[in-house]
């Protein structure tokens, strides 16, 4: 048996990223980060607008989670940046107290991300099932192509030849080459026909005045008081959990795109660390965002963190050095990436005829149920609750009803075995009591459980209830066939759940 010992410097270069010495990865990354960066700009804006606060806190935001992620995130190639679900729940906060109150809530909302991700609240993300998986990308595409429909309505008629247009060209021009992006080929083109022929649509620059510098690092101006943590806590900890859970799901999102496995505990610090490096510079704090991930993704190709850093740093580039160029982008361009982007992200084969056919109705409302709140509400993790919730119940009722009770009685006539199977929780075990004949069974009563499992206290205080009906006429039960767990629990519980 031989070893082979790497040499210091062989050991760096396998510790190098993929695109130091792939030029082709490196031009996808870069070119990917160009165009989310593009498409940022806008959506900052506007998220901007709905928090209440100058457009430039949103492009701050955008850039130093995008930039900080890229570092600490576990999930590469995954964009963060300010967000509109972010911004629904920190408006209030800002609209009443003030631009202060609303920093602070990003930091401590940063600090509740931390925490939670340490105690591994990353790990409930195992319990999301399929549907509601489907479910979420589903009503995500909607909601993207909801976003986009203000920008087509009244508006001047070139907007929507442009829009078309821009559809096309994302089409046909990967048939001719793909080493550069289908959607930064649209967004340039467009931007120069409407320049050359002087066509007046709304552009980028209509949005709100891009910044002209860099964002400065400072405390928020809030008094450091009880009073103000009272204040701030209830807002930070929703934006926490909001945040944790677009984040968590995008992150998973990513996974089943690229076919590989992130750190779901590490993304969830990892935008702890980028809220609170947010709030300090002023900004209005974020999440993962779903549509501009899609973009890098799988309509860029993207799959390392230099896209995500890129994203963030050009993005202040295209503000502070192009901001008269970047402004004259009309945005029937970006449009036209996000209706596209929506096309690319919908799952079209879960709503197919045969699919819907040979699919459980239970998992059909799920879906159903996880669109309609997420559309209903415009916040993906009410969706995602709600029809994880649901899946859950009826998962519940499904297995109950797998629980069952079959008695045989000996020759002789002395003794009557009651065999349970499935699995007895609080559901199944509902019932189990009127499963027994008291009056007329025999003087000796064995419950074998070797086909069951007892799953919960509910299970154990059924049993009991069955032995003191069998007790009070004075008849003996002998419960047999448990497993470890089962039998564990039982011994630890059994006459301890009634008071008589």
């Amino acid at each position: 048996m031989s070893f082979s010992v790497l040499s210091p410097a062989a050991r760096l270069r396998d510790l190098r990223p993929d695109w130091i010495s792939d030029p082709k990865v490196w031009r996808t990354e870069v070119l990917a980060g160009l165009v989310v960066a593009l498409a940022l700009i806008p959506e900052a804006i506007s998220f901007s607008i709905i928090a209440g606060v100058d457009p430039a806190i949103g492009l701050f935001a955008s850039f130093t989670m995008a930039v900080t992620i890229s570092v600490v995130g576990g999930r590469r190639a995954m964009i963060s940046a300010a967000t509109g679900a972010v911004a629904l729940v920190i408006g209030p906060l800002n609209r009443e107290h003030g631009f202060g109150y609303l920093v602070a809530a990003v930091i401590l909302a940063g600090v509740i991300q931390i925490l939670l991700g340490a105690l591994g609240v990353a790990k409930l993300m195992r319990f999301v099932p399929r549907s509601v998986m489907v479910g979420f990308v589903n009503a995500l595409a909607i909601l993207i192509f909801m976003a986009q429909v203000p920008e087509m309505h009244d508006v001047p008629w070139p907007v929507y030849p442009l829009i078309v247009g821009g559809l096309a060209l994302m089409v046909y021009f990967p048939k001719i080459t793909k080493v550069i992006p289908a959607p930064l080929v649209s967004i340039v083109i467009l931007t120069a026909i409407t320049v050359a022929a002087g066509i007046s649509v709304p552009t980028v620059g209509d949005k709100g005045e891009l910044p002209s510098s860099l964002p400065v690092p400072g405390l928020p101006d809030v008094p450091f008081t009880m009073d103000t943590l009272t204040t701030v806590a209830p807002y930070a900890f929703a934006m926490a959990l909001v945040g944790l859970m677009e984040s968590l799901m995008t992150a998973k999102l990513v996974d089943d795109i690229t076919d590989t496995h992130s750190s779901k505990t590490r993304e969830s610090i990892g935008q702890g660390i980028a809220n609170i490096v947010t709030g300090f510079f002023g900004g209005m704090g974020g999440c993962a965002m779903i549509g501009q991930t899609m973009i890098n993704v799988k309509v860029s190709g993207a799959r390392t963190r230099l896209s995500t850093f890129l994203a963030g740093s050009l993005l202040m580039v295209l503000c502070i050095v192009f901001g008269p160029i970047v402004s004259d982008i009309p945005m029937a361009a970006l449009v036209a990436v996000m209706v596209m982007v929506c096309f690319a992200t919908f799952d079209w084969h879960s709503i197919a005829p045969k699919t819907l056919k040979r699919m459980p109705v239970g998992e059909i409302t799920v879906m159903v149920v996880t669109v309609a709140c997420v559309v209903a509400t415009s916040n993906l993790a009410i969706g995602v609750v709600a029809g994880s919730v649901t899946a859950m119940v009826i998962f519940a009722r499904r297995v109950a009803h797998l629980a069952d009770v079959t008695a045989v009685t000996d020759p002789d006539g002395t003794t009557v075995v009651y065999s349970l199977t499935g699995a007895l929780f609080f559901a199944s075990s509902n019932d189990l009591v009127s499963r027994f004949d008291y009056a007329g069974d025999p003087d000796k009563v064995v419950i074998d459980l070797t086909a069951a499992h007892i799953w919960d206290a509910s299970s154990v205080a059924a049993l009991d209830a069955i032995e003191s009906k069998y007790e009070q006429r004075g008849k003996t039960v002998e419960i047999v066939g448990l497993n470890v767990p089962s039998a564990n629990l039982h011994s630890k519980l059994t006459g301890e759940l009634t008071s008589h």
